[in-house]
């Protein structure tokens, strides 16, 4: 259970909730221009474009979550257990694994255009990364300036869907979504005006009434809903400090408390929450522990070399002491 969202602000964001039981030794992780890119049934990539976001490193491979080149592309997975259909390797296709589909497409492109090209050549395989780590049934959000779409792996094969709100979560497929974006075509976020009777005189009891109807459940086509409405009617910032803040309020609109959804046995929570700003590489997460927000800036650092760099996530929390 995940939640995606873009942002415009003052630059381009991008990033999304990790709503998960359990924790995989989460990090933010630089991938150098110069790392070897290894993957299962091509050719190894010595040069790339240097990309940022949050991974578990295994064997000296970043499994991304999330994260942008600098090229101000950005990609993030969500689960998609049940619909997303995968295939082993075929013949006359670039066959790449669930988990090298982010570092391979931001290790390739500069733009979602070119992005979708690409995807077009593209056969997911069903290849895990090893024993202990099983394949990863998911979708993705690809996001550049200017657009952003949503690749589904189905039975039919892999489709792709413009995506006009840059919101993602999880099922159903995405298509169903934006229909179910119908139903709340009426919530506003100004006072509602008296419409179906306007000869009773019903007495004014609150502010925010227009958003009645709005789901607060925590299901993926409700936190669909109301990411997008958060989303589209906040206001727009005009500073990094602003519009980084009003990213985390639009994704803590969708967070998820422990306790309130139990999965096999094992409470579901917001792991952490990232927002990255694509323009200039910055990643910032707070985790479920720690609120205080934390920024990586991928251009002070050793983007050039050849050797992962990793940030272990914060999770104490930490507090400014003022008397």
């Amino acid at each position: 259970m995940c939640t995606a969202i873009t942002f415009n602000g003052k630059d381009t964001y991008f990033g999304r909730n990790l709503d998960l039981e359990y924790r995989l030794n989460e990090a933010v992780t630089i991938m150098p221009r110069n790392f070897p890119l290894k993957y299962r049934f091509i050719d190894t990539e010595s040069y790339h474009p240097a990309i940022i976001g949050m991974a578990t490193v295994r064997e000296d491979y970043p499994l991304y979550y999330d994260a942008a080149n600098e090229y101000s592309l950005a990609m993030a997975g969500l689960n998609f257990v049940g619909n997303a259909v995968y295939s082993p390797p075929k013949e006359n296709k670039l066959n790449i694994t669930t988990f090298e589909l982010i570092p391979y497409i931001l290790g390739n492109c500069k733009n979602v255009f070119e992005a979708v090209t690409l995807l077009k050549q593209i056969n997911i395989t069903d290849t895990p990364f090893n024993k202990e780590l099983s394949v990863g049934y998911l979708h993705w959000i690809i996001a550049d300036k200017n657009s952003s779409i949503v690749v589904e792996p189905l039975k039919e094969g892999i489709k792709i869907y413009d995506n006009p709100v840059g919101v993602l979560t999880n099922n159903p497929t995405f298509d169903f979504h934006l229909k179910n974006l119908n139903q709340y075509i009426n919530l506003t976020p100004n006072d509602n005006k008296k419409a179906f009777a306007e000869n009773l005189n019903f007495p004014f009891l609150s502010h925010g009434l227009g958003a009645v109807g709005l789901p607060g459940d925590l299901s993926s086509i409700s936190r669909f809903v109301r990411a997008t409405y958060h989303k589209f009617c906040t206001v727009k910032p005009e500073t990094e400090e602003e519009s980084v803040t009003n990213f985390f309020h639009i994704l803590n609109s969708v967070f998820q408390t422990e306790g309130l959804t139990r999965f096999d046995g094992k409470f579901e929570k917001t792991v952490y929450s990232s927002c990255i700003n694509i323009d200039k590489c910055i990643y910032y997460y707070k985790t479920y522990e720690n609120c205080r927000i934390s920024k990586i800036d991928m251009f002070a650092t050793d983007f050039k070399g050849n050797s992962i760099i990793s940030y272990p996530i914060i999770t104490k929390q930490s507090f400014k002491n003022i008397v």
